[in-house]
This record gives structure tokens, C-alpha cells and sequence, in this order.
């Protein structure tokens, strides 16, 4: 984890300070001499001597602005890139290796044969094309066609319907595009700057996650704390750089620069983020239960938890062609790290002092991952796919994938 030196924070807001006391005397000196001059002025005397002095302490009041205001922005960059505090009950560790095993659901599927991969699959079944997604916008990208682009499709729609119909979340269907403030908001920025597409001419970026949008679709306000917790679901694409993952996943669907995910988002109070931090969890969960996918729940270590989080739960799906579990969803307690930096508040309505309220989010799901998960997993000796019992509804009642 990226060390933060906090000593250069309060060094400089020492010299802020020392500016500010130093302008402010010259601000009251300026007064006392612009009354003198007024008094002149008024008996007829010569008043050049003091209008002078006035002019030159202009210049040295605008200059130790101007230092001032540099030394806060210095401050507030730095601010910025500090981290979230990791709660207290998540594991100690450096990386993954110390992620704590929370529990496991289902059974891997018993294969007759040796599984194909997702890409052997898709390409066969002529579900997905790479090679033309290569064409047309470069390494990382996919085109989804006939039955693929309808499971992809069915997936997404699966997804949404069971978080607004059955767990209890609205549905929002934000921008793609949003402003710097937003990323800020959320933590994306400075920090992560070199992951993010920005535009060439315009201050915008596209998202990396539905969680920037719907999480500042508050920033700003006082909520009224009767109606937390407030649940959000929303399905876009999502865009990134993956300038850190060189080399990883580099063919397939695992590790996209444009993939589409649900993702859920909650506005709580501060006693009740907790166990709506697991609530979010079994959430998620549902989408892998209803599939019947095999998957397991891991809580992830200090050094393995986001900048902006303080607790986080992975679910991790298993792919039997890596004979091993990947994440799917990724659900996080920010606790009031989001809302002080987005000025997200809630008071009752007795007119009580307005508080921080507490953000959570997780995938509810990837839906490219969740599309490899699904061929891996329903594959059959023969090379078809079988279509899970309840994504049939979406795609005209089709049982099996098949040329």
C-alpha cells in the first residue's frame, strides 16, 4: 500500500496558516491607511505618502494570496490521496494470499469431458468474435453476436429484474460521461487518473463503474434520514484503461477495456451500514444462486482492500478451464469516505445537525464474467451449452446453445 507522508501535510498547513496570519495583518494595516488617507482627503492635505505605502501593500497582500491559495491546493491533492481506514475486523495481510474464507455455495460441476475455456466455446458456437473486435478497436475488446449478444442481453435484463422485483432496489439508468467533480467524488481521482478514458476536449470521463454516477446523483444534498437506506441498481458499460494489468488476462472476456455490469449502490446511516454492507452481499449472491453457479465469498485483507473502501467482500465464481475461482462481484462499506469528499449529509426532520451518511456498492453482477462462468460451467461433452432454467424466459424459451 502507497505510503502517505502526513508530516508534509501539516508542514504546509503550518506555512498556509503563517500566510494567513501574515495577510491578515497587512489587511489591517491597508485598512487603517486607506482611513487615513480618507482623512487627508477630507482636510485638504497631500495623502500621496500612505496611498502609496496602500499600493505597495496590495501587491504583497496578492502575492501571499496567491501563496496561500497554492499551499491549499498542495493540501487538498494530498488530502485526496489518502486512503479510507481499513475497519477493524478485516484480516491483516499484504495481498490476496491473507484474504479471509467466509463461506462457499454449490458444487463444481461434474464434466465428463476436459473443459474448453470460454473463448474455445464462444468462438465455436459463434457466440462471440475477437478477431473482428480486434479490427475495429484494439486488444481487449469484444464483439458479442446472434444467441451471445442475447444471453449477454438476457443476462443484464435477468440481473436488474431481480434486484428491482425481488431485493428491493430502484432502478437508474445514468450518463456514461461524467465530470471531474464526480470522479472526485467517488475516489477515482487523483488516484487512479492513468486507468480512466478521458475526453480529448471536453472535461469528462467515462465511467469505470455505474458506482461514480449513482453515487454523486446525491453529492451535494442533505437526504432525509427517514428514507435510508436508499437502494440504487443500475446497468451500464463500464470503460477502462487497465494500464495495471500488463500481461494479465490478456484473450478473452476476464479483463475487458468496455465490459457491462449491474451495479448496486446504498445510502445509510452510519449504525446500519454494517449489516447493510451484508445485506448488499447476500444481494449479489442471489443472481449466482438463482444460476446455480458454484462460487465462494472471501473477505479481503487490509492489503488487498480498495483505496476508498473499508470493508470489502469478493464473490468469486468458478471457471473449471483455470480449475480455480475468479471474482465476479466486488461489494464495499465506504462508510462516510465518499460522502465527506461528494458532501453527501443526512438530518431528520426535527432539524437536527446534518451527519454524514454512509455508501456502500458491489456488482450485482459482471455480466461478461457471468457469461463466461455460464459456458464454462453448463458445457456440455458434446460442445453445446446448456441455458440455465431461468435466463430460458429471456431468450425465447431456448434450452440450449448450440450451432
Amino acid at each position: 500500500m502507497e505510503t502517505i507522508r502526513l508530516g508534509c501535510i501539516v508542514e504546509t498547513g503550518g506555512e498556509r496558516r503563517q500566510g494567513l496570519q501574515e495577510s491578515e495583518k497587512l489587511k489591517n494595516k491597508k485598512k487603517k491607511l486607506s482611513a487615513e488617507v480618507g482623512k487627508l482627503k477630507q482636510q485638504g492635505e497631500n495623502a500621496s505618502k500612505q496611498m502609496k505605502e496602500v499600493k505597495n501593500l496590495n501587491a504583497f497582500i496578492k502575492e501571499l494570496d496567491e501563496k496561500i491559495e497554492e499551499f491549499e491546493g498542495i493540501i487538498h491533492e494530498k488530502l485526496l490521496n489518502i486512503p479510507n481506514l481499513p475497519d477493524e475486523s478485516i484480516p491483516d495481510g499484504q495481498d490476496e494470499f491473507s484474504n479471509r474464507f467466509v463461506r462457499e455455495w454449490g458444487r463444481k460441476p461434474s464434466l465428463s469431458a476436459k473443459p474448453l475455456n470460454h473463448v474455445e466455446l464462444g468462438e465455436k458456437l459463434e457466440l462471440i468474435d475477437l478477431k473482428r473486435a480486434a479490427k475495429i478497436s484494439g486488444a481487449r475488446f469484444a464483439v458479442y453476436k446472434g444467441a451471445g449478444a442475447a444471453l449477454l442481453r438476457g443476462l443484464i435484463n435477468f440481473m436488474v429484474d431481480v434486484q428491482t422485483q425481488e431485493n428491493g432496489y430502484e432502478e437508474l439508468y445514468p450518463p456514461f460521461l461524467v465530470n471531474k467533480a464526480s470522479m472526485l467524488g467517488t475516489g477515482q481521482l487523483p488516484k487512479f487518473e492513468n486507468d480512466q478514458f478521458a475526453m480529448r476536449d471536453d472535461p469528462l470521463y467515462l465511467i469505470p463503474t455505474a458506482e461514480v454516477p449513482v453515487t454523486n446523483f446525491h453529492r451535494e444534498e442533505i437526504l432525509d434520514v427517514q428514507s435510508l437506506p436508499i437502494c440504487y441498481t443500475a446497468y451500464t458499460p463500464c470503460f477502462r484503461r487497465e494500464a495495471g494489468s500488463y500481461g494479465k488476462d490478456t484473450h478473452g472476456l476476464i479483463r475487458q477495456h468496455q465490459f457491462d455490469k449491474v451495479e448496486l449502490v446504498k445510502f445509510s446511516r452510519a449504525d446500519e451500514s454494517e449489516q447493510e454492507l451484508e445485506k448488499l452481499v447476500q444481494d449479489a449472491e442471489s443472481i449466482l444462486k438463482k444460476l446455480n453457479l458454484h462460487y465462494r465469498v472471501m473477505e479481503l485483507c487490509a492489503g488487498d482492500i480498495g483505496v476508498s473502501a473499508s470493508k470489502t467482500y469478493d464473490l468469486e465464481v468458478w471457471l473449471p478451464s483455470q480449475n480455480t475461482y475468479r471474482e465476479i462481484s466486488s461489494c464495499s462499506n465506504f462508510r462516510d469516505y465518499q460522502a465527506r469528499r461528494a458532501k453527501i449529509r443526512c438530518k431528520d426532520r426535527t432539524g437536527g445537525k446534518p451527519e454524514f451518511v454512509h455508501t456502500l456498492n458491489g456488482s450485482g453482477l459482471a455480466a461478461g464474467r457471468l457469461f463466461v462462468a455460464i459456458l464454462e460451467n453448463y458445457q456440455n461433452a458434446d460442445g453445446t451449452v446448456t441455458v440455465p432454467e431461468v435466463l430460458r424466459p429471456y431468450l425465447q424459451g431456448r434450452e440450449v446453445l448450440s450451432l
